[in-house]
């Protein structure tokens, strides 16, 4: 599965802070200097303000730590470094610390970061008729995927979104959009036998022979791959041949730039594009949020 950038940090994250336990972090809340962060010229008293404030705000990156503890746990951390230098320069501005609060919220920094790193976009519209999908049709939740069935990623992500499905059986359709990337040479031919097949009924037979075996994508196993999933042959070699569901294959992947897509899978929840991890316990709270809704 090609997961976004922000999926990619928060996994590698994630794997770096299993590993180093609690008990081993520095000491934060007790530092009195803090990785590049420049107290010159402040006088002791102002010093302490800022340390004060930076005991108390939030960063921006999605850590949920205080600026001061990102700081020391995580000195590469840009967006605490920038408010950092924030916190000094209205400290030395003589702004109070709910001027200073209000500075850093209101900042357009703040705002862009907070844009780029919300885990659900804006809702955005995505033609979803005559998409092969599964679940019920009216379903309170529409989960699109935009996939690539040469993508090892895509192909990991399929076990997490069956787990999905199973736990909300009656309220999650899961509708897949086409997304060959150029990378990935049988990718286009893939997605149109995928739709040649879903023209006889067996989209989802062979939308799993053709994720299980991505790494041995050819037109020769894809026409035995067709065959085992019971497609009339003649007619789906016409239909692959001609070329005559490539147009539907384009205009997948149009519709998914228009929406943002910029990698696979990239998954939308009512509209809304996701960029967390695709798993039951990472995206349990928002699909409950949305049931509510």
């Amino acid at each position: 599965m090609r997961y976004s950038l922000i999926s990619v940090l928060i996994l590698a994250a994630s794997g770096v802070w299993a590993q180093k336990p609690p008990a081993e972090a520095p000491n934060w809340a007790a530092a009195t200097t803090l990785p590049q962060v420049d107290f010159t010229g402040l006088t002791p008293k102002q010093k302490a303000a800022a340390l004060k404030s930076l005991h108390v705000e939030n960063c921006i990156c999605g850590c949920n730590m205080k600026l001061a503890q990102c700081r020391v746990l995580d000195p590469a951390c840009g967006d605490s470094k920038t408010l950092a230098g924030m916190v000094v320069e209205g400290v030395k501005g003589a702004k109070t610390a709910d001027q200073i609060h209000d500075s850093l919220v209101n900042s357009g920094f703040t705002k862009a970061r907070a844009a780029a790193n919300k885990i659900l976009s804006d809702p955005v519209k995505i033609a979803i008729n005559g998409s092969p999908f599964q679940g019920p049709e009216k379903a309170k939740i529409t989960l699109v995927e935009f996939s690539d069935f040469q993508c090892p990623y895509c192909s990991r992500a399929i076990a997490e979104v069956e787990n999905i499905l199973r736990a909300y059986p009656k309220d999650i359709k899961l509708v897949f959009k086409q997304f060959p990337l150029e990378i990935h040479s049988e990718a286009q031919l893939a997605a149109e036998a995928s739709l040649a097949a879903n023209a006889q009924g067996k989209f989802w037979p062979m939308h799993d022979k053709l994720f299980a075996n991505f790494r041995k994508l050819s037109r020769d196993n894809i026409f035995l791959w067709a065959k085992e999933s019971g497609l009339d042959m003649e007619k789906f070699k016409v239909d692959l041949q001609s070329g005559r569901f490539r147009p539907a294959v384009e205009k997948d992947v149009k519709d998914g730039f228009e929406a943002g897509v910029q990698g696979t899978p990239t998954f939308f929840i009512n509209g809304q594009r996701y960029s967390g991890l695709m798993d039951l316990n990472s995206v349990k709270a928002i699909l409950d949020a949305e049931l509510k809704k």
